[in-house]
C-alpha cells in the first residue's frame, strides 16, 4: 500500500501557514498597541515623535555594550579595565600559562606608561628569595602586632555588596594563599570566621557590627570582634576612591534578612552610611578614635582615605609628633580616585579625589619628611590588578597592595557593570539564588589562591629582572614614566624622595623641604 506524499505534506504546510498568519497577526497587534501607547505617553520625546521604531533605541544601546566588549573594542581600549588586563587575571586565576607571543599590544610610547628598567646582570633564580616576600610587622606598639609576608591582599568588599558564595570563595582562597581579607564596612559575618583567613575589620561610617543602638561606637562590641584571633587589624574608613565624601550605598534589594541582622538595619530598606564618621570632625578626633580602638582591641589600627586636600597630611604628621609616636596610626591605606565600588554618584566616581599615581608618592614622601615612614605602614589600593601595577606601587614606596576588582575578575566577573543592581550575571554581587548557583565556592577559591600566587610570582620576575632579590627591594629608580615628549623620566626624578626628618613642631621646615610645599600650603 503506497502513501501519497501530498497527503502528508499538505496538512503540514497548512499548519505552518496558519502559524505564520498567527505570528503576523500578533506582530501587527503589538505594532498597533505600541503606536497608540507611544503617541499617548509624554515621558519620552523619541517614542512620541517616532512611535514604534523609537523603542529600539534603548535596545540598541544595551546591545552596543555587548558588541563593543566582545567584537569591536581592541584589547587595550576598554575602561575601567581592558580585555588584556582581564585576560591576564583570568589566566592567572586558572593557573594557566600566561606567556604571550609575537609582541606586546601595549603602546609603550603613550604618556604615563610605566617602564621598568632591566639590570644588565639580573638576579639568578637560585639567588632570589622564595616567591613569598619577607614578612613585615604592622603595629609594633600594639599588644598584638600583625606580622605577614603577604604582598597582595583582598581589599574591602562587604557581605551584602557581594554574595554569600563570593564571600565563601574569597575567604577560602585567602586562607589558602596566606593573604588577608578585608571585611568591608558591612560587619563581621560567620562566613568570614569560617574561612580561616586573616581578617582586617573595617569600621565604616555607619559602624556596622560595632555600634550601639544609637549608632555610636561600642567598646563591648569592639572587644567581641577583637576576641576572634582571625581578626588581625582594624581599619577606620574615612573615604574610598570611587566616592570620597559619600558613605556606603547598599540597594534595598540586597538587604536580605541575613544581611540586615549582621548590620543591624531594617530588612529591604536601602542602607546609606553617613558621608563621614559623626564623631570624627578633625585630626584630633581621628587620632583619638585610633587610640581608643587600639586600646580596646589591642590590635593594629589604621585608616583608609582618598587624598584630596593633601595639605592636611602636614597637620596629621604635626599632630602625631605633638602627641608622641604612639599616637600614630599603624598603617594608612591610600585609595586612588580610580577605585571601584558597587554604587556611587557619577560626579564622585568620575571627578573627585586624586589618582593613586599622584597620591601614593605624596603620602610616602610626607611620612618620610616627618620621619614617620618606618612607624606607619603604607597600603596602596585602587585599580592595581596586574604584576606591573603592584611593582609600580612597591617602587613608589608602598609596603602592601590591596585589590577588590582584581579578585572579582578572579571569581569570574565579566565587567557587566551591574554591581549596583541585584542582577549580577556571575552571581558575585547578587542575592538572587538562581544567579548565585553559577558560582561554585570551592572552584572559585582555587582561582583566588592561584591569582595571588601568580601575581606574586610575576612581581618577583620584575624585581629579579631589575637586579634585586625581592619585590620589597624595588625602588623608584627601577621604573620610568613616559612623558608627553615621548621620552621617559625615572620615578626618582619625577618624585625625588625627601631627606628624612623628625622635627617636632617644625611644620615650616617640612614644607620647605617638600617639592610640593607651595601647592600644599595653598590647598591645605
Amino acid at each position: 500500500m503506497s502513501i501519497d506524499p501530498q497527503a502528508t505534506l499538505l496538512p503540514a504546510l497548512e499548519l505552518m501557514a496558519a502559524l505564520f498568519i498567527v505570528v503576523i497577526g500578533l506582530v501587527a497587534l503589538w505594532v498597533v498597541y505600541a503606536l497608540i501607547a507611544d503617541l499617548s505617553q509624554t515621558k519620552q520625546a523619541i517614542r512620541r515623535n517616532y512611535p514604534v521604531i523609537g523603542r529600539f533605541r534603548s535596545l540598541f544601546e544595551r546591545l552596543g555594550e555587548f558588541f563593543r566588549q566582545y567584537f569591536f573594542a581592541m584589547d587595550r581600549e576598554e575602561l575601567p579595565f581592558n580585555r588584556a588586563q582581564r585576560h591576564w587575571v583570568d589566566r592567572a586565576a586558572k593557573d594557566e600559562d600566561n606567556t604571550v607571543a609575537f609582541g606586546s599590544t601595549r603602546n609603550i610610547s603613550l604618556p604615563g606608561q610605566i617602564l621598568f628598567v632591566n639590570c644588565p646582570f639580573p638576579t639568578l633564580g637560585e639567588d632570589a628569595v622564595p616567591p613569598q616576600p619577607q614578612p613585615l610587622t604592622i603595629g609594633l606598639d600594639a599588644r598584638h602586632p600583625y606580622t605577614t609576608a603577604s604582598l597582595f591582599n583582598i581589599s574591602g568588599m562587604s557581605y551584602g555588596a557581594i554574595s554569600r558564595p563570593a564571600l565563601q570563595a574569597l575567604g577560602a582562597g585567602a586562607a589558602r594563599a596566606g593573604c588577608w581579607l578585608n571585611t568591608g564596612e558591612g560587619g563581621l559575618s560567620p562566613l568570614h570566621l569560617e574561612s580561616g583567613a586573616d581578617l582586617v575589620f573595617q569600621i565604616g561610617t555607619a559602624k556596622n557590627g560595632v555600634r550601639d543602638l544609637e549608632g555610636r561606637l561600642c567598646d563591648a562590641r569592639l572587644r567581641a570582634v577583637a576576641a576572634h584571633p582571625q581578626v588581625r587589624m582594624f581599619e577606620i574608613k574615612l573615604s574610598q576612591g570611587a566616592k570620597p565624601g559619600k558613605g556606603g550605598i547598599l540597594p534595598a534589594a540586597k538587604v536580605t534578612p541575613e544581611i540586615a541582622a549582621i548590620r543591624g538595619i531594617p530588612v529591604g530598606v536601602e542602607a546609606i552610611s553617613p558621608n563621614r564618621h559623626r564623631d570624627v570632625g578633625n585630626t584630633a578626633d581621628l587620632l583619638d578614635l585610633i587610640a581608643r580602638v587600639r586600646a580596646v582591641t589591642g590590635k593594629p589600627v589604621g585608616f583608609k582615605m582618598v587624598l584630596g586636600a593633601y595639605g592636611w597630611l602636614d597637620e596629621l604628621c604635626e599632630s602625631i609628633w605633638t602627641r608622641g609616636l604612639d599616637a600614630a596610626p599603624d598603617f594608612i591605606t591610600v585609595d586612588g580616585a580610580e577605585g571601584g565600588t558597587g554604587a556611587a554618584p557619577m560626579p564622585l566616581i568620575d571627578d573627585m579625589g586624586l589618582p593613586l599615581r599622584e597620591s601614593l608618592p605624596l603620602l610616602v614622601d610626607r611620612l618620610s619628611t616627618y620621619g614617620l615612614r618606618e612607624r606607619i605602614r603604607v597600603i596602596a589600593s585602587g585599580k592595581l590588578i596586574t604584576p606591573a601595577d603592584v611593582a609600580w606601587a612597591l617602587c613608589i614606596g608602598a609596603d602592601f597592595v590591596c585589590s577588590a576588582r582584581g579578585f572579582m575578575f578572579a571569581l569570574g566577573c565579566i565587567q557587566a557593570l551591574k554591581c549596583n543592581k541585584n542582577t549580577c550575571l556571575t552571581g558575585i554581587t547578587t542575592h538572587d539564588p538562581r544567579l548565585q548557583k553559577g558560582l561554585h565556592p570551592p572552584t572559585k577559591a582555587a582561582r583566588v589562591a592561584a591569582y595571588v600566587k601568580n601575581i606574586t610570582h610575576e612581581v618577583g620576575l620584575i624585581a629579579h629582572t631589575c637586579g634585586v632579590h625581592s619585590p620589597r627591594e624595588l625602588r623608584r629608580f627601577h621604573a620610568r614614566v613616559v612623558q608627553p615628549n615621548g621620552r621617559s623620566l625615572a620615578l626618582d626624578a619625577l618624585y625625588p624622595p625627601p631627606e628624612p626628618q623628625a622635627p617636632p613642631g617644625a611644620l615650616a621646615t617640612a614644607r620647605r623641604h617638600s617639592p610640593h610645599g607651595a601647592l600644599e600650603s595653598a590647598t591645605g
